[in-house]
């Protein structure tokens, strides 16, 4: 699977999760160049506490669950401790 933004492919990977309506990617598939940590905070009462980070000059457009909580893996019988996913708005997967 790719992530587009602008038409640049931003990440790539075979290895992908598919969660709630959002394609995961491995973190480290994502160009470091473009991804900053951001402050904001989000809680989901499955998954935990969401780290985003902004994508170039657009802010929040990635998050994931650096420290999930048992019951993700429980749910998606997979670790998704370094995976991340995009704004749609932001980026197109395909």
């Amino acid at each position: 699977m790719q992530a587009l933004m602008d038409g640049d492919v931003i990440a790539e990977s075979d290895d992908t999760i598919y969660i709630e309506g959002n394609q995961y990617f491995p973190l480290d598939s994502v160009n470091p160049d473009l991804v900053s940590k951001s402050d904001t905070q989000y809680h989901c009462p499955w998954k935990g506490d969401a780290q985003y980070y902004n994508l170039g000059e657009n802010k929040d457009a990635m998050w994931g669950y650096p420290n999930p909580l048992p019951s993700a893996e429980l749910r998606i019988k997979r670790d998704i401790s370094r995976y991340i996913a995009f704004d749609k708005s932001v980026v197109e997967v395909k």
